[in-house]
């Protein structure tokens, strides 16, 4: 019934279904704040009232609001291109 194998077996199928979900759930944005034009890069976007939006810049670790801001999902190896160049 339940051998050493087959429970390694439903272990690994059960943390590959955990990766490939949370690989699913992953994402990326780009704000830029058109009074600046500067652009960010970031995970996660609280959304606050009046439009204001926070998040936490990935390439600086500083925290964000920005009261009007254009924010725009990014593709994974698009995210990390630009975070992680030089």
């Amino acid at each position: 019934m339940f051998n050493r194998k087959n429970i390694i077996l439903q272990a690994i199928t059960a943390l590959t279904l955990a990766v490939i979900l949370f690989a699913g759930c992953a994402r990326f944005y780009e704000v830029t704040d058109p009074q600046s034009g500067k652009i960010f890069y970031t995970r996660d976007v609280d959304y606050k009232k009046g439009g204001a939006v926070g998040f936490k810049d990935a390439k600086t670790g500083s925290k964000i609001v920005l009261q009007s801001s254009d924010v725009k999902k990014l593709k994974s190896a698009e995210y990390n291109a630009r975070v992680y160049s030089k």
